[in-house]
Protein backbone atom coordinates (compact mmCIF):
# COMPACT_ATOMS: atom_id res chain seq x y z
CA UNK A 1 0.00 0.00 0.00
CA UNK A 2 2.89 2.32 0.66
CA UNK A 3 4.20 1.48 -2.44
CA UNK A 4 1.71 2.34 -4.42
CA UNK A 5 0.74 5.76 -2.43
CA UNK A 6 4.44 6.74 -3.48
CA UNK A 7 4.43 5.91 -7.02
CA UNK A 8 0.53 8.17 -6.97
CA UNK A 9 2.16 11.05 -5.51
CA UNK A 10 5.58 11.27 -8.00
CA UNK A 11 3.18 10.50 -10.58
CA UNK A 12 1.22 14.03 -9.96
CA UNK A 13 4.65 15.53 -9.09
CA UNK A 14 5.84 14.49 -12.62
CA UNK A 15 2.32 15.84 -14.40
CA UNK A 16 2.70 19.20 -12.35
CA UNK A 17 6.46 19.58 -13.41
CA UNK A 18 4.96 19.10 -17.05
CA UNK A 19 2.33 21.22 -16.92
CA UNK A 20 4.17 24.02 -15.48
CA UNK A 21 6.87 23.70 -18.21
CA UNK A 22 4.41 23.91 -20.84
CA UNK A 23 2.96 27.03 -19.41
CA UNK A 24 5.87 28.56 -18.83
CA UNK A 25 7.02 27.81 -22.63
CA UNK A 26 3.80 29.20 -23.90
CA UNK A 27 4.30 32.26 -21.97
CA UNK A 28 7.46 32.91 -22.97
CA UNK A 29 6.40 32.25 -26.84
CA UNK A 30 4.09 35.07 -26.29
CA UNK A 31 6.54 37.37 -25.36
CA UNK A 32 8.87 37.09 -27.55
CA UNK A 33 8.95 40.40 -30.14
CA UNK A 34 10.46 39.63 -33.33
CA UNK A 35 12.96 42.29 -34.44
CA UNK A 36 12.08 45.59 -35.79
CA UNK A 37 13.56 46.54 -39.10
CA UNK A 38 16.34 48.56 -39.63
CA UNK A 39 17.19 50.91 -41.95
CA UNK A 40 20.73 52.07 -42.48
CA UNK A 41 21.87 55.22 -44.08
CA UNK A 42 25.13 57.53 -44.20
CA UNK A 43 25.16 61.69 -44.22
CA UNK A 44 27.99 63.74 -45.31
CA UNK A 45 28.59 67.46 -44.90
CA UNK A 46 31.24 69.76 -45.83
CA UNK A 47 31.81 73.07 -44.71
CA UNK A 48 34.32 75.81 -45.92
CA UNK A 49 35.74 78.03 -42.86
CA UNK A 50 39.64 80.54 -43.18
CA UNK A 51 42.19 79.34 -41.17
CA UNK A 52 43.70 81.66 -38.38
CA UNK A 53 47.05 79.99 -37.88
CA UNK A 54 49.79 78.73 -39.85
CA UNK A 55 52.54 76.41 -39.13
CA UNK A 56 55.74 76.68 -41.16
CA UNK A 57 58.90 73.83 -40.77
CA UNK A 58 61.66 74.83 -42.12
CA UNK A 59 65.76 73.75 -41.38
CA UNK A 60 68.93 72.63 -42.80
CA UNK A 61 70.95 69.62 -44.43
CA UNK A 62 74.33 70.04 -44.01
CA UNK A 63 77.06 67.53 -44.65
CA UNK A 64 80.72 67.45 -42.91
CA UNK A 65 83.58 65.36 -42.74
CA UNK A 66 83.03 64.98 -38.56
CA UNK A 67 79.66 65.12 -36.79
CA UNK A 68 80.92 67.88 -35.18
CA UNK A 69 81.40 69.81 -38.40
CA UNK A 70 78.18 68.88 -39.94
CA UNK A 71 76.92 70.10 -37.01
CA UNK A 72 78.28 73.51 -36.54
CA UNK A 73 77.62 74.65 -39.53
CA UNK A 74 74.06 73.76 -38.96
CA UNK A 75 73.76 75.26 -35.75
CA UNK A 76 75.06 78.38 -37.84
CA UNK A 77 72.36 78.39 -39.99
CA UNK A 78 69.48 77.98 -37.60
CA UNK A 79 71.08 80.37 -34.82
CA UNK A 80 70.95 82.84 -38.06
CA UNK A 81 67.38 81.78 -39.08
CA UNK A 82 66.47 82.00 -35.73
CA UNK A 83 67.24 85.43 -34.96
CA UNK A 84 65.84 86.64 -38.53
CA UNK A 85 62.23 85.07 -37.41
CA UNK A 86 62.88 86.97 -34.22
CA UNK A 87 63.41 90.56 -35.89
CA UNK A 88 59.81 89.73 -37.66
CA UNK A 89 58.35 89.85 -33.91
CA UNK A 90 57.79 85.95 -34.03
CA UNK A 91 57.86 85.04 -29.81
CA UNK A 92 60.63 82.51 -29.04
CA UNK A 93 57.44 80.30 -27.56
CA UNK A 94 55.77 79.97 -31.19
CA UNK A 95 59.35 78.41 -32.09
CA UNK A 96 60.04 74.65 -31.67
CA UNK A 97 62.87 72.34 -32.64
CA UNK A 98 60.82 69.21 -34.63
CA UNK A 99 64.23 67.23 -35.69
CA UNK A 100 67.47 67.15 -34.56
CA UNK A 101 69.51 64.07 -36.28
CA UNK A 102 73.36 63.28 -37.39
CA UNK A 103 73.76 60.62 -39.63
CA UNK A 104 77.00 59.02 -40.83
CA UNK A 105 77.60 58.41 -44.37
CA UNK A 106 79.06 55.38 -45.80
CA UNK A 107 81.12 54.12 -49.13
CA UNK A 108 80.67 50.52 -50.15
CA UNK A 109 82.75 48.19 -50.64
CA UNK A 110 84.30 46.65 -54.01
CA UNK A 111 82.03 43.93 -55.16
CA UNK A 112 83.68 40.59 -54.34
CA UNK A 113 85.42 41.96 -50.99
CA UNK A 114 84.92 41.46 -47.79
CA UNK A 115 85.29 44.74 -46.37
CA UNK A 116 82.67 46.78 -44.62
CA UNK A 117 81.07 50.06 -45.55
CA UNK A 118 83.31 52.74 -44.39
CA UNK A 119 82.30 56.31 -42.77
CA UNK A 120 83.17 59.11 -45.16
CA UNK A 121 81.51 61.97 -43.20
CA UNK A 122 78.54 62.86 -41.47
CA UNK A 123 75.05 64.61 -42.55
CA UNK A 124 73.37 67.00 -39.60
CA UNK A 125 69.38 68.02 -39.71
CA UNK A 126 67.90 70.60 -37.51
CA UNK A 127 64.41 71.68 -38.21
CA UNK A 128 62.15 74.09 -36.35
CA UNK A 129 58.57 74.60 -36.84
CA UNK A 130 57.22 78.00 -36.40
CA UNK A 131 53.89 78.54 -35.07
CA UNK A 132 52.06 81.77 -36.33
CA UNK A 133 49.09 83.61 -35.72
CA UNK A 134 49.63 85.96 -38.07
CA UNK A 135 49.07 85.02 -41.71
CA UNK A 136 50.63 87.96 -43.20
CA UNK A 137 54.04 86.39 -41.75
CA UNK A 138 54.49 83.31 -43.27
CA UNK A 139 55.83 84.36 -46.47
CA UNK A 140 58.75 86.78 -44.59
CA UNK A 141 59.38 83.89 -42.17
CA UNK A 142 60.09 81.27 -45.11
CA UNK A 143 62.16 84.20 -46.85
CA UNK A 144 64.14 84.59 -43.82
CA UNK A 145 65.00 81.39 -43.25
CA UNK A 146 66.13 80.77 -47.09
CA UNK A 147 67.95 83.90 -47.08
CA UNK A 148 70.03 82.49 -44.24
CA UNK A 149 70.73 79.28 -45.54
CA UNK A 150 67.96 77.10 -44.82
CA UNK A 151 67.82 74.45 -47.88
CA UNK A 152 64.89 72.52 -46.31
CA UNK A 153 61.12 73.46 -46.45
CA UNK A 154 58.99 71.05 -45.74
CA UNK A 155 56.13 73.16 -46.45
CA UNK A 156 53.20 75.70 -44.94
CA UNK A 157 50.31 73.78 -42.90
CA UNK A 158 47.04 76.23 -42.50
CA UNK A 159 44.53 75.55 -39.21
CA UNK A 160 42.24 76.66 -36.95
CA UNK A 161 43.13 77.39 -33.60
CA UNK A 162 39.57 76.83 -32.30
CA UNK A 163 37.89 73.75 -34.89
CA UNK A 164 35.17 72.91 -32.39
CA UNK A 165 32.03 75.01 -33.91
CA UNK A 166 33.11 74.11 -37.54
CA UNK A 167 33.30 70.70 -36.78
CA UNK A 168 29.80 70.75 -34.68
CA UNK A 169 28.53 72.69 -37.19
CA UNK A 170 29.43 70.14 -40.18
CA UNK A 171 28.35 67.33 -38.19
CA UNK A 172 25.21 68.24 -37.70
CA UNK A 173 24.59 69.31 -41.75
CA UNK A 174 25.52 65.23 -42.06
CA UNK A 175 23.03 64.36 -39.55
CA UNK A 176 20.52 66.68 -41.31
CA UNK A 177 21.94 64.92 -44.89
CA UNK A 178 21.45 61.15 -43.38
CA UNK A 179 17.64 62.30 -41.81
CA UNK A 180 16.66 63.65 -45.89
CA UNK A 181 17.70 60.47 -47.16
CA UNK A 182 15.98 58.35 -44.27
CA UNK A 183 12.49 59.93 -44.67
CA UNK A 184 13.22 59.76 -48.46
CA UNK A 185 13.75 55.82 -48.57
CA UNK A 186 10.92 55.47 -46.26
CA UNK A 187 8.27 57.03 -48.42
CA UNK A 188 9.42 55.19 -51.06
CA UNK A 189 8.80 51.81 -49.63
CA UNK A 190 5.40 53.29 -48.15
CA UNK A 191 6.99 52.77 -44.61
CA UNK A 192 6.61 54.37 -41.53
CA UNK A 193 10.02 55.58 -40.24
CA UNK A 194 10.87 54.94 -36.09
CA UNK A 195 13.08 56.22 -33.82
CA UNK A 196 16.73 56.39 -34.23
CA UNK A 197 18.76 52.87 -33.34
CA UNK A 198 22.08 54.21 -33.13
CA UNK A 199 24.71 56.66 -34.97
CA UNK A 200 28.10 56.38 -35.49
CA UNK A 201 30.70 59.34 -36.70
CA UNK A 202 32.72 58.06 -39.31
CA UNK A 203 35.37 61.13 -39.72
CA UNK A 204 35.64 64.24 -39.05
CA UNK A 205 38.44 65.61 -41.24
CA UNK A 206 39.69 69.55 -41.75
CA UNK A 207 41.89 69.92 -45.16
CA UNK A 208 43.00 72.59 -47.19
CA UNK A 209 41.14 73.71 -50.20
CA UNK A 210 44.63 74.64 -52.27
CA UNK A 211 48.16 74.53 -51.25
CA UNK A 212 51.57 75.50 -52.18
CA UNK A 213 54.48 73.05 -52.36
CA UNK A 214 57.54 73.40 -50.81
CA UNK A 215 59.13 73.55 -54.20
CA UNK A 216 57.44 76.72 -55.35
CA UNK A 217 58.51 78.70 -51.91
CA UNK A 218 62.08 77.59 -52.88
CA UNK A 219 61.48 78.74 -56.52
CA UNK A 220 60.20 82.11 -55.51
CA UNK A 221 62.92 82.64 -53.06
CA UNK A 222 65.81 82.20 -55.84
CA UNK A 223 63.80 84.52 -57.84
CA UNK A 224 65.12 86.97 -55.56
CA UNK A 225 61.23 88.36 -54.81
CA UNK A 226 59.03 87.90 -51.97
CA UNK A 227 57.51 84.48 -51.45
CA UNK A 228 53.50 84.55 -51.98
CA UNK A 229 51.39 83.06 -49.55
CA UNK A 230 47.34 82.62 -49.84
CA UNK A 231 46.11 80.95 -46.90
CA UNK A 232 42.64 80.04 -48.84
CA UNK A 233 39.65 78.28 -47.35
CA UNK A 234 39.95 75.29 -45.31
CA UNK A 235 37.54 72.52 -45.73
CA UNK A 236 36.11 71.15 -42.69
CA UNK A 237 34.06 67.31 -44.00
CA UNK A 238 31.96 65.36 -41.59
CA UNK A 239 30.54 61.97 -41.78
CA UNK A 240 27.75 59.84 -40.01
CA UNK A 241 25.93 56.66 -40.00
CA UNK A 242 22.76 56.58 -38.43
CA UNK A 243 19.96 53.72 -38.10
CA UNK A 244 16.26 53.95 -37.90
CA UNK A 245 13.55 51.80 -36.78
CA UNK A 246 10.59 51.66 -39.52
CA UNK A 247 7.24 49.79 -39.57
CA UNK A 248 4.19 49.45 -41.65
CA UNK A 249 2.22 52.17 -42.44
CA UNK A 250 -0.46 53.10 -40.44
Amino acid sequence: MKTAHVHRVLGLSLLMVAVLSTAAFAQSSINVVPPMPIMTVTGSASIEASPDEATVRIGILHQGGSAKEAQDEANKTIQATLKAIGDLGVPPQRIQTSRLTISPMYVQPRPGTNDAPRITGYTASNVITVTLDILGLVGPVVDAGLENGVNELEGVQFGLRNDGPARELALHLAVSEAKGKAVAIADALAVTLGPVQEVSESGVSIVPLGSRSAESFAVAARAAVPTPVSAGQLEVRANVVVKYAIGPKN
